[in-house]
């Protein structure tokens, strides 16, 4: 944080946009758009308050925004600024009066760096919080539907102005609806919804998510060594290095899909390794065996630099490591393996957590 230790400001913004690449799994879009954009509104509006959770109060009300849809659109279809004032102006007559902050629904990518423009062009601090302690690619997979929260009203609206207002009589069906409208906005859209007091905020929202980006990308930043320095900070597992041999991906239903195969190089020469994602990468795969999956966490980043790379920035030739490491808590739950679990995604098989696949 600045000097404060309780804002976001410009200087933040290359700390955080790493960490939260590193936390998309692949997806949450590209940050390098969503800094330059954050920064514009930083210069304008000042530092952004970052509101830690166990400050709000019973009857402060909070909600949650994200961008929707495939991050291969999202990289070519550019939002407009209007849309996030207008979230706001939404979620502003829902409640009857502007809510106490607001904060990321996924701290993954550009998910995760975004909210700090929408919080300064909104005159609103920024929750350090988040929904998911990561990023996955359905509405439904958030720690409000684990812990049981109604979904309530979801704001919507695309880059033309068009404006939709959904009453979902749960997160699936939230998930359904706002992926209809998606793909017809072109495959990107905003959203804002999850609309609660801070008493329930405080049993259902992921704490300190934003601060931990923050600190991850510090780590990496500022080590000697920068993958050493992720793997500490994470305490990741390297899965593979090597060098990406193959990349299939295709955009369908509002998602990126596919799958890239890493050959092993140096002491990994002769392995190989697949791992399937569907905007994030959901499982990691080595003849058969399953080194990885969802709700654990996977990332690929450049082996020299740490940085993440992005499902859809994934090419031939790229020389990277596959790390993998502990969901949060909430995810181990029995209710979290089944929303965001190996079966959620279509695997006949059951997680296991990457603490015991390192010991085989």
């Amino acid at each position: 944080m600045d000097s404060a230790n309780d804002r976001i400001g410009r200087e933040q913004l290359p700390d955080l946009a790493l960490g939260t690449a590193i936390l998309g799994t692949g997806g949450g879009g590209a940050v390098t758009g969503a800094v330059a954009v954050a920064t514009a509104a930083l210069d304008a509006a000042g530092p952004v308050p970052l509101l830690p959770v166990d400050e709000l109060g019973d009857d402060d009300v909070i909600a949650a925004m994200a961008m929707i849809g495939a991050p291969t659109v999202g990289q070519e279809m550019l939002g407009s600024a209007d849309q996030s004032v207008r979230v706001i102006e939404e979620l502003t007559a829902a409640i009857g009066h502007p809510p106490r902050a607001i904060m990321a629904s996924e701290i993954g990518g550009s998910n995760g760096v975004s909210p700090v423009a929408w919080a300064a062009r909104g005159g609103l601090p920024l929750l350090d919080a988040d929904l998911m302690g990561r990023a996955f690619p359905e509405g439904q997979m958030t720690s409000t539907t684990i812990v049981g929260q109604p979904q309530g009203l979801v704001i919507m609206v695309d880059a033309l102005g068009n404006v939709a207002r959904l009453r979902p009589i749960d997160a699936h069906w939230s998930e359904r609806h706002v992926r209809a409208l998606c793909v017809a906005s072109g495959a990107s859209t905003m959203a804002g919804g999850h609309i609660m007091p801070g008493r329930e905020a405080r049993r259902s929202v992921i704490a300190g998510s934003v601060s931990r980006a923050i600190a991850i990308g510090h780590a990496v930043r500022t080590a000697p060594d920068p993958l050493e320095g992720l793997c500490r900070v994470l305490d990741a597992t390297a899965l593979v290095e090597g060098k990406i041999i193959e990349v299939d991906r295709q955009t369908s239903g509002g998602f990126a899909r596919g799958n890239l195969i890493i050959a092993g190089t140096g002491p990994d020469k002769g392995r190989m390794v697949r791992i399937e994602f569907q905007n994030e990468n959901l499982i990691a795969l080595e003849d058969g065996a399953v080194l990885a999956s969802v709700p654990d966490l996977i990332t690929v980043v450049d082996t020299q630099s740490a940085a993440a790379i992005f499902t859809e920035d994934l090419a031939y030739g790229q020389r990277v490591t596959a790390l993998a490491w502990p969901s949060d808590p909430i995810w181990r739950t029995e209710r979290g393996m089944e929303l965001a679990g190996p079966r959620a995604f279509g695997y006949d098989l059951d997680h296991v957590a990457i603490e015991a696949a390192r010991e085989l």
